[in-house]
């Protein structure tokens, strides 16, 4: 072994974010002190990351499985029959602790590395979608990231050539010093061509594609693994650094090579690098993996073993290839531009070893790097269940049409146009449905059929009942599915907390994935792909628990797209839908008397499911003119941003005696969408709904250039418009708090 790797310390094993007994376990799996080298592939297999040790146990529970699922979770993606011989690609990650450190590059390479994970499977990229939570306006890092990850992220899915189509922006104080980037792609691939990452056949080369490794992103996983103190500049070095022009031309490379049936394997070098890429390819087909470093394509002089195998830099592939065509792909990749290089082989011997100039610096079992992680069954404390708070607790501090304005320029519920409007949405020439909407849509081809793509999670809700507020993220993205006329088909999640350690976090995650589990199984809408990420706090205080939910729906003919805006003057607005006037948790409560408590609004999945189905049908038939899902900030916002994308007013009937008016108006309750139909049809939908077991109800008419509310003063579509579009372009201009 190479004597000149430092010594193994106390210190330096828990560097490595290892603690005493793992390392222990360490030396009594390989019966020796581990090297320098195997100690940073450890770190880098065993820590939070990559190994899922404290959450493995729980996401077992979910339901992953249905009749159109081709690949559930434990591959780089999830993958989906959509029918007619084609699958449909996709999964979510985070890259929150860089994205934090440096902005710019850090959502850049989050972009970057989730795009690999759809095409390292054979699929071709189609979209990108995203969830931001930012700190409070007021805190003075805010504004920065703001850019930084905004930028970066355009700057790489436009560079690369892929729209943006959709996502969700959050600010709330407790992201003040841990914001959060969570980034889903979403790919097209043929079902016979699908390739996977479990390495095949003996004696087999080990090619290494893509750009040059160097020193970037070294401890990358595990600094994901740790939470924030006083540090975070110090750890700017473990930030990769993303080119998307040379990604463009990986894509390329790889389906062409894929399409010439080169592969045998295949595995994106995402966190923790060639070692995880190596060990998972490995390890999934019963096979050891012997590389050669001295062949590693290197940009930096002098890179140590130990530095070539925990480095995070970008673009880069590691496959095993077919041995006689590996002069042809050599070709294809040099057409293209790239590195290709043969740096190891596949062996039967189950271990993996690692030589460096000319001496071995790794042998260790292979599948033992994996499997024998520690899995931990973390003590956990269950969060309350809050107390509801009833409407008649909750007196309206101003009138409703002030309510409304006021709401329509808060940070959570402004329009985002200032975000969208720097990502490319059209590129590629299938985005049927924009950025601004309940949810995306993408032609499927040349169509008719289309997706239908979200990302939604309320932490609020999430941090007063765990539970609930998991089934609340998948149901909301169920209906903002269900809003365009699409089928619900899958999801992917990114679940973001604190520190696992802390009992109270743990519950958290605990009870978010068990609501996440129920509402999947319940609505038939497996989880087939995800990433967790924890340790999401700075100096001890952790973000709002946050399992952002990214949804996939199928439509079947693009001409029957939904979208929210009012058609036309004089028709019928209807609510589906139950309301009893919930205000805890709610934005109101919030942006307008100043409070955060109470329960949040319970979610009754028989109902969600049944007022979904109904509202598809309404769809499809061509009845329904105009649909949106009512969430957060409630009806009367739901009803004023179907107005404000259309230009039209709309004159409104007042609330029902029972129930207060602002809690009417502004409560959140769940299972509920606004409909548009003509005039003439109303009433059939109302008995059709009865026959449906769904609540109808009629709200108002369309028309003129003002809500009108009994008693209020009208609330013109032209005002309510400048304080939605202008909060948030005047904050970054620095006008704003």
């Amino acid at each position: 072994m190479i004597s000149k790797e430092p010594p193994i310390t106390p210190e330096l094993v828990a560097e490595h974010g290892l603690k005493p007994d793992e390392y222990q376990r360490i030396r009594d799996l390989i019966g020796r002190e581990p090297t320098f080298t195997e100690l940073g592939i450890f770190s880098a297999m065993w820590n939070e990351h990559c190994s899922y040790k404290s959450s493995k146990v729980h996401l077992r529970t979910l339901h992953t499985q249905a009749p159109w699922v081709i690949q559930g979770p434990g591959e780089n993606a999830g993958i989906v029959s959509i029918g007619d011989g084609l699958a449909v690609v996709f999964k979510m990650e985070s890259h929150n602790h860089p994205s934090y450190i440096e902005p710019y590059q850090g959502a850049a390479t989050g972009i970057g590395g989730i795009l690999r994970d759809v095409f390292t499977m054979g699929a071709r990229p189609i979209a990108c979608l995203n969830a931001l939570s930012f700190g409070d306006p007021s805190h003075p890092k805010t504004r920065h990231l703001v850019a930084g990850v905004v930028a970066g992220i355009g700057g790489y899915g436009n560079s690369f050539g892929v729209p943006t189509v959709g996502g969700q922006v959050r600010f709330h104080t407790r992201y003040d010093g841990n914001c959060l980037v969570n980034a889903m792609a979403v790919g097209l691939i043929e079902v016979s061509k699908i390739f996977y990452a479990k390495a095949v056949g003996v004696g087999n080369p080990v090619v290494y594609l893509g750009s040059k490794t160097g020193r970037d992103g070294i401890h990358g996983a595990t600094m994901a693994s740790a939470e924030f103190g006083d540090d975070a500049e110090e750890k700017r070095p473990t930030v990769q650094v993303g080119d998307p022009f040379a990604e463009k031309l990986l894509l390329e490379a790889c389906l062409e090579i894929m399409a010439k049936d080169c592969v045998i394997a295949i595995q994106d070098m995402g966190a923790a690098g060639l070692t995880c890429s190596a060990v998972e390819m490995g390890a999934k087909g019963d096979l050891g993996i012997t590389l050669d470093l001295d062949k590693v394509p290197c940009r930096e002089p002098g890179m140590t073993a130990y530095e070539m195998m925990l480095s995070e830099s970008q673009e880069r592939m590691l496959m095993v290839l077919r041995p006689e065509k590996e002069a042809e792909a050599e070709a294809i990749f040099r057409k293209w531009g790239l590195d290709f290089a043969v740096v190891g082989e596949t062996t039967p011997t189950k271990r993996f070893v690692v030589r460096h100039r000319g001496e071995v610096v790794a042998d260790l079992p292979i599948k033992e790097l994996g499997d024998e992680a520690p899995v931990y069954h973390r003590p956990y404390v269950e969060t309350p269940r809050p107390v509801p708070l009833l409407a008649s607790e909750v007196q309206a501090p101003v009138t409703l049409a002030d309510a409304l304005e006021k709401l329509l320029a808060s940070p959570d519920l402004c329009s985002k146009r200032w975000v969208y409007e720097q990502y490319d949405h059209l590129i590629l020439g299938n985005t049927v449905q924009r950025p601004g909407g309940d949810a995306a849509v993408v032609r499927i081809n040349e169509g008719p059929k289309a997706l239908a793509l979200t990302t939604d999670v309320t932490p609020r809700y999430c941090e007063a009942d765990p539970f609930e507020g998991g089934k609340q993220a998948v149901a909301e993205a169920w209906r903002n599915l269900v809003a365009v006329g699409a089928r619900p088909l899958a999801v992917t999640d990114n679940l973001n907390f604190g520190s696992p350690e802390r009992p109270e976090t743990m519950g958290q995650l605990v009870g978010c994935i068990r609501g996440i589990g129920e509402a999947c199984r319940k609505l038939d809408f497996p989880v087939v792909s995800g990433n967790v990420s924890l340790y999401n706090e700075t100096n001890g205080r952790p973000i709002l628990p946050t399992p952002t939910i990214g949804g996939v729906g199928l439509i079947d003919d693009v001409a029957l797209v939904a979208t929210l805006a009012f058609k036309a003057e004089g028709e019928a607005i209807l609510l589906v839908g139950e309301t009893q006037g919930w205000l805890g948790q709610s934005l109101y409560l919030r942006e307008i008397c100043g409070r955060e408590e109470g329960a949040p609004p319970p979610v009754d999945l028989a109902l969600e499911r049944r007022a979904g189905e109904f509202v598809r049908e309404l769809i499809h038939d061509r009845v329904a003119t105009a649909v949106h899902d009512v969430s957060d900030g409630g009806l009367l916002v739901a009803i004023a941003e179907m107005a404000m994308a259309s230009g039209l007013g709309a004159r409104l009937y007042g609330a029902p005696v029972m129930i207060p008016p602002h809690a009417f108006w502004f409560g959140e309750d769940q299972a509920r969408y606004v409909v548009t139909v003509p005039q003439g049809e109303a009433e059939a939908v109302i008995a059709r709904a009865r026959g449906a077991g769904v609540t109808v109800r009629r709200l108002g008419v369309t028309g003129g250039d003002a809500l009108q509310l009994p008693g209020e003063r009208p609330m013109l579509v032209q005002v309510l418009t400048e304080r939605f579009e202008s909060w948030l372009p005047a904050y970054m201009a620095g006008h704003a708090p």
